[in-house]
């Protein structure tokens, strides 16, 4: 078997077929049976062993979620089984350093490992960190095969495994679901989403800039990918004029060591936790290489695994916390609203199938690891309600927070109205939250506060105080570090914040 097989594994459950493959003699059959608790063959399968990769696969039929069962595959007289298999949904984990921060290191640990013992069907793997210039088959190392969760798995050391975000992620679907939940890690601290995207991915959206001198030959065929937003006025480009990366950082590196060799799994959803190092990387390229990198890994896992997995693979994300207090560079906000294709809220036209969990009220002072909160309890828990809303369409849940929906200008009174999607809950009534942009020349805008008069319970009034008649724009918790913890201005009646906008 390929090297994400094993013993304690979970593959996808109905309605699709899990796709399992491996290695073998080329030319000979090899047979694949899925066995029942008394020895019983549930399900038998064969595949010929194709030349030079010497590889084979075969996609089971959908089975029911349960367990456990026992897989062969057999060669002549050779044959390998892996037990205690179940089938359930399989969720995928990528991203940098705030998705491979580990059990050991949020709030609360302790309490978190010892509950381990708890989740025996959630079922844990992670990949190592690796590197490619070419794109690999399988994996060339692996940190945990699959395993039943314990204190020791789960809080293996700092930034190893497994990923706290992930785990919870998991339970938390586990609690709502009640069937077993398979999580697959494979996350690199520091890295940007380059290193994770496809050559295809990176040439829709012109990336790198010297690729023709790099890569002679043209794009592999892949989706129509064609993402060129325009940048917004407000945002001052920021595109480096070369790229001088190495090591992880490397464009595709990690999309060829990392994701292309999973591409056979079939999939339930991927969970994605990064961003940080693009705030400091072709920042205003984001709102292209994130659109891109989900369609891009949509199409492949389709692909790779013999149309199995979904189409619109269910794809949620965290946007970026905070990081440092007082700073003045607003590349943390451009950021977040990169991350929802600059349309604020999610999903949307150009990302749909997406969800995300607001995060940049989850602020850690005082955390020992600098830019990684430890408070992943509640980032886990927003990205499962969306997850619950948007993966698996539970009707009337609500899992995002407030957005507005209207604006209107009471010009005489120097008012304005902003009209909102949800009941609010007002929890500061920061000086700073809301800033207008007023400026006679729209760049750069001089933004200047616009204090909240009044919050009624789907309204906003805000005072335009030296602002006139003209209101070039608004904003909305831009900055790296808008609130204190749990304590921006604006939340829903489930404690969910309202994401920043602009």
């Amino acid at each position: 078997f390929a090297s994400y097989y094993g013993d304690h594994m979970v593959l996808q459950k109905e309605p699709a077929g899990a796709v399992v493959w491996g290695y073998g003699e080329p030319g000979a059959a090899v047979t694949v049976a899925l066995s029942g608790d008394g020895g019983i063959i549930i399900m038998k399968k064969t595949a010929r062993v194709k030349g030079p990769s010497g590889t084979w696969t075969t996609v089971l039929d959908p089975m029911d979620r349960g367990g456990p069962y026992a897989l062969t595959a057999g060669q002549g007289s050779e044959n390998v089984t892996l037990r205690d298999v179940y089938f359930g949904d399989v969720w995928l984990c990528s991203g940098q350093s705030n998705m491979a921060m580990t059990v050991l290191q949020i709030t609360n640990a302790s309490q978190e490992l010892a509950a381990a013992a708890r989740y025996p069907y959630v079922r844990v793997f992670a990949a190592a960190p690796a590197r490619s210039d070419v794109e690999l088959e399988d994996l060339e190392r692996i940190d945990l095969p699959w395993s039943v969760p314990t204190a020791e798995n789960l809080g293996h050391g700092n930034f190893t495994y497994f990923s706290a975000v992930c785990w919870l992620l998991g339970r938390y679907l586990y609690e709502a679901l009640r069937y077993p939940v398979g999580l697959v890690e494979a996350a690199w601290g520091g890295t940007p989403i380059e290193a994770w995207s496809s050559r295809r991915a990176l040439w829709a959206c012109g990336l790198p800039e010297d690729a023709g001198r790099l890569a002679p030959e043209a794009p592999a065929p892949g989706p129509a990918l064609c993402f060129a937003p325009p940048l917004s006025p407000a945002l001052s480009s920021d595109i480096s004029p070369r790229w001088h990366l190495s090591g992880p950082q490397t464009p595709s590196v990690l999309w060829n060591a990392m994701i292309h060799p999973l591409l056979n799994m079939t999939l339930r959803g991927v969970a994605w936790y990064q961003g940080e190092a693009n705030a400091f990387l072709h920042t205003d390229r984001y709102n292209c290489t994130f659109p891109a990198l989900i369609a891009d890994w949509r199409w492949a896992f389709h692909v790779g695994s013999a149309g199995q997995t979904e189409p619109l693979l269910p794809f949620g994300f965290v946007q970026l916390s905070t990081y440092r207090r007082q700073s003045p560079d607003d590349s943390f906000a451009r950021l977040r609203w990169h991350q929802t294709a600059d349309l604020g809220v999610v999903p949307n036209a150009r990302m749909p199938g997406t969800f995300m969990a607001v995060a940049m009220d989850l602020c850690d002072e005082r955390s020992p690891y600098g830019i990684h909160p430890r408070d992943k309890q509640n980032v886990a828990h927003r990205l499962h309600l969306g997850a619950r809303a948007v993966a698996y369409g539970e009707k009337g849940l609500v899992f995002q927070g407030p957005y507005p929906t209207r604006a209107v200008l009471e010009v005489s009174k120097g008012l304005l109205n902003l009209t909102y999607s949800q009941e609010l809950v007002c929890r500061q009534k920061d000086m700073r939250a809301f800033e207008v942009c007023c400026s006679p020349q729209p760049s750069p805008c001089g933004w200047l506060p616009a204090p909240v008069v009044a919050v009624e319970s789907r309204t906003v009034t805000l005072a335009l105080a030296g602002c006139g008649t003209l209101v070039l724009g608004l904003r909305y918790a831009w900055a790296e570090w808008p609130c204190e913890y749990e304590s921006c201005a604006l939340y829903n009646t489930r404690g969910l914040p309202a994401p920043p906008f602009l």
